[in-house]
């Protein structure tokens, strides 16, 4: 049962390679952000996963770089089921079969983190995007975590935000196992591999992947604070969101409404 999923999920890469060659070189720019949201959500339902987003009233949708906590390999696909945004991510993801070669087809800016020469060119490109209007998210923990708590922000890709005088939008990320606990099983951390963790996230299913969506951050001359405040929202949203799974379902979804093909929660006050 394990493999025919796994055999699923490869068969739908190769479909968004076969999308990506076959379509995106005549379609729209709102034409390919549907057809990778499409993908995405599709992705997720094969990896045995649904969305709930929080507070989606907040969303900005252009020239505002998004922030948020990371987890694993899938927080880019969960990203992209709510609202495609391309990515800023290491070198070695380029690399990867597949899942590199889409990666770089979605204008994902690739950073060598172990060339600080690499980094103002990356700032420079960050800044360019932003200021045409266009959405970039980063994740300044600069590594994964459990998810349980946050890593420090690192504030250097907060420049790009600062340069180009816009917003910054901190969202949240947390797994959810069947049982309402928060997950472990998508962690892509330390030495485990990639196939390791998607075996570990199939046998955990279903899941539940929340997003929360903070209030954007106005824009800053200090990169520092930029990176305080957002860690600061994306700590109390995930906060937030731990509590809320003490709180039976009935409860929790009593104000969900159907967005699109995941579902969206207000905020309680």
């Amino acid at each position: 049962m394990l493999a025919f999923r796994k055999a699923r999920i490869f068969a739908h890469l190769l479909h968004g390679m076969w999308t990506v060659a076959t379509r995106f070189p005549n379609a729209t720019p709102q034409v390919r952000m549907e057809l990778n949201r499409a993908w995405s959500v599709e992705m997720l339902r094969r990896c045995g996963m649904k969305l709930v987003v929080h507070n989606d009233q907040a969303r900005l949708d252009n020239g505002a770089l998004v922030v948020g906590n990371h987890v694993s390999w899938i927080d880019i696909y969960v990203v992209n089921a709510w609202r495609p945004t391309p990515f800023v991510s290491k070198a070695e993801v380029r690399s990867w079969p597949v899942v590199g070669w889409l990666a770089q087809q979605l204008d994902t800016i690739f950073l060598q983190r172990e060339k600080r020469s690499d980094a103002k060119r990356i700032m420079h490109e960050l800044a360019q995007r932003l200021v045409r209007g266009e959405l970039m998210c980063v994740f300044p923990e600069g590594t994964t975590s459990l998810g349980r708590d946050l890593l420090p922000f690192h504030s250097n890709l907060f420049q790009a935000a600062v340069s180009a005088a816009c917003p910054v939008q901190p969202i949240c990320l947390m797994y959810e196992d069947a049982n309402g606990r928060q997950s472990e099983a998508p962690a892509y951390i330390d030495d485990l591999t990639l196939p390791f963790t998607l075996n570990a996230m199939l046998r955990d299913t279903p899941l539940t992947a929340h997003l929360y969506v903070c209030d954007a951050i106005a824009p800053s001359a200090d990169r520092r604070v930029l990176a305080r405040q957002a860690q600061a929202a994306v700590e109390a949203a995930l906060r937030r969101m731990q509590e809320g799974l003490s709180v039976s379902s009935a409860a929790v979804l009593e104000d969900v409404g159907a967005v699109g093909e995941f579902e969206a929660v207000t905020p309680r006050h």
